[in-house]
């Protein structure tokens, strides 16, 4: 691991290992055959929001120089040709999400078989809250561009920690249960890591800790923000985590998008959310049976818009549509449920 131009650790801490949990053969070989193989190579969950037009790329924030234009939740990204919205995810098809779901139900049955007596940590729905720790990386750029602030980092762990609680928000903001520490900030300058150049690398080379550390790495690149899913971690543990354009952290340049809720946006793909417009106007669409479905992303706070025949509004205070940062207030209960489970899937050590 290179050495950091300057870090910052608790004495004595000790990295957490990944939980080493697997399939059984007889269930990989199942998921196998559902095509999953098992399931892709990690699929990156993006906030894009474009500045002019359809750009290519994926799902992230292009802040070069740039404010987003207003409404918009990535950068010069890649642009859905049906909902002319920018492309925020790895497109992931009903079958393959159903056999995540599948997937996702193995593993929490083999836990619970494998765990009896062995105190592994749960998720907040076993009744105590989960503290997570936070691993910063800031990219800098040689000429020193990028370089994310201390005081900004803590508000940002802030950000998140509040988000999370359900402060801040309507009284319809669910406390998830999972609460934020910085554990660590590194800094590093480095032109190619700064512009997210050899990405694989410099994740793999920097992260911190096990399944149930968040690490953060703020860069300049096309798009607001990236995240693996949960799902990521077993087969490519060093590339778990969030990145953030530096632009949009709190107190940033990124116009809309300047509270650090880019952040929380991101990380709850991290714990296993998917956008509250995945699958459109489908009865299935997120997983999450109180977050009423909505035909495509929300752009700016489009309060009261209703774009399906089926019951509810559009959550366009959701923290996983594509609202402005003013506009995310909450979580719901439902979300709640999903990233226990998804936690004690796929995070829980």
């Amino acid at each position: 691991m290179p050495k950091p131009l300057s870090s910052s650790r608790p004495p004595g801490r000790a990295r957490r290992r990944a939980s080493g949990f697997r399939l059984s053969a007889a269930a990989a070989a199942g998921l196998a055959g559902l095509g999953l193989g098992l399931l892709p190579a990690p699929a990156q969950a993006v906030q894009a929001v474009p500045l002019s037009g359809p750009q290519g790329g994926d799902c992230l924030t292009s802040a070069r120089g740039a404010v987003p234009a207003p409404g918009a939740r990535g950068w010069e990204t890649g642009w859905d040709p049906v909902w002319h919205h920018p492309v925020d995810t790895v497109s992931i098809s009903p079958t393959e999400q159903a056999a995540i779901e599948r997937a996702t139900d193995v593993r929490l049955a083999q836990r619970r078989e494998g765990a009896a007596g062995l105190g592994s940590q749960q998720g907040p729905a076993s009744g105590a809250s989960v503290t997570i720790p936070v691993y910063v990386h800031v990219m800098r750029g040689r000429d020193g561009g990028g370089n994310v602030t201390d005081r900004q980092i803590r508000r940002q762990v802030a950000v998140l920690d509040r988000a999370y609680w359900g402060a801040g928000g309507s009284g319809a903001a669910a406390d998830t249960g999972f609460r934020f520490r910085l554990a660590g900030v590194d800094r590093f300058r480095n032109d190619q890591w700064h512009q997210d150049e050899r990405s694989a690398r410099y994740r793999a080379q920097t992260r911190e800790g096990g399944s149930a550390a968040l690490n953060l790495w703020y860069v300049d690149f096309d798009y607001l923000g990236v995240a693996t899913f949960p799902w990521d971690y077993e087969d490519r543990p060093a590339l778990d985590g969030v990145r953030v354009n530096y632009r949009a952290a709190p107190g940033g340049e990124a116009g809309d998008y300047d509270q650090g809720k880019t952040a929380v946006h991101e990380v709850g793909h991290w714990l296993g959310l998917y956008h509250t417009f995945q699958g459109g106007c489908s009865r299935r669409n997120d997983e999450v049976a109180d977050t009423p479905a909505e035909s495509g992303p929300a752009n700016g706070c489009p309060q009261g818009r209703d774009s399906c025949d089926l019951p509810g509004t559009d959550p366009v205070h959701n923290y996983m549509d594509y609202s402005t940062d003013r506009c995310y207030e909450r979580f719901s209960p439902g979300q709640v449920d999903r990233m226990d489970r998804l936690w004690d899937a796929y995070r829980a050590g």
